[in-house]
């Protein structure tokens, strides 16, 4: 039976429409969510429902850590067999050690893997996979395909509303002080992953509303400037209020595809239950 061209691989932090996860060259690798001392493999045997009940009852806060190397090496030992090559598009390696356990994984097996860090996390790395499947479509060859994604990664926006300060509290990236003032003030931060791949605080802002007006805003700004054919919003356990920025966004903003989906386990355990991440990517042809 002759091999099929090109494997598409992921990590739990990418956003999957319900295309991709149908689809059969499209494989996934679980990021470890870890708590209390107990490893759950993020999708497989940790629902977004229970890594919410275990942040809000639990003291101490869940972590995470990348797949291990051997996890990439058994995958790429049975796609060896099956493929001629695979295509690895991972959460940022500025946020996760994913890129080098499945660098190190196709080492280990001698199989030709492409691996591509998408300096971005969730949808922004759903818009990568999907273009890499449009040009495999077209005929281009695994390394044209990655060194063009490679180019793609700094056009990938995004724009992280946090639901509560409480999660950057409890992780140790806030101090009590800056936790009680930003709580009496209605601090609303937003973040953004910079074109290094970091997460990085964008703007402070004093309420949800304004947080949301000022998004909707550089939405706007860069549909305008730029040609952006989607936008993906992105919520953790937050559905009603996603699908009201939908609405607010489609207000403001025409020809545009707007996907709604739920963060991962993996995401979400750093961003927090109520964030908001709206994700859009500038200048594809």
């Amino acid at each position: 039976m002759p091999k099929k061209k090109i494997a598409f691989v992921t990590d739990s932090t990418a956003f999957l429409t319900e295309e991709l996860r149908a689809h059969p060259d499209v494989y996934v690798v679980p990021i470890v969510v870890i708590s209390e001392g107990r490893e759950y493999e993020d999708l497989v045997d940790l629902s977004s429902e229970e890594l919410y009940d275990i942040i809000r009852n639990n003291k101490e806060v869940p972590k995470t850590s990348q797949p291990s190397v051997g996890k990439f090496a058994e995958l790429y030992e049975k796609l060896k067999e099956e493929y001629d090559h695979a295509l690895a598009i991972h959460v940022s390696g500025k946020l996760s050690g994913t890129v080098s356990s499945s660098t190190s994984g196709k080492e280990h097996v001698g199989f030709s893997v492409e691996v591509v860090d998408s300096l971005n996390v969730s949808y922004g790395i759903t818009t990568l996979i999907e273009t890499g499947m449009e040009m495999a479509e077209q005929g281009l060859e695994v390394k044209e395909i990655a060194n063009k994604l490679r180019e793609k990664v700094s056009g990938v926006k995004s724009l992280i509303s946090l639901g509560s300060l409480e999660q950057l509290y409890k992780g140790g990236r806030m101090s009590g002080a800056q936790y009680l003032l930003g709580n009496v003030l209605k601090i609303k931060p937003i973040l953004t992953v910079n074109e290094d791949g970091e997460l990085v605080l964008f703007e402070r802002v004093r309420s949800e509303k304004k947080a949301a007006l000022k998004i909707i805003e550089l939405i706007k700004q860069s549909c305008e400037e730029n040609n952006v054919e989607k936008i993906g919003i992105m919520h953790a356990n937050l559905l009603d209020k996603a699908t009201d920025f939908k609405n607010k966004v489609e207000e403001v903003v025409s020809d545009v595809k707007i996907v709604i989906g739920e963060i991962s386990s993996s995401v979400a355990v750093h961003a927090g239950e109520g964030s908001l991440a709206i994700f859009w990517y500038e200048g594809r042809e």
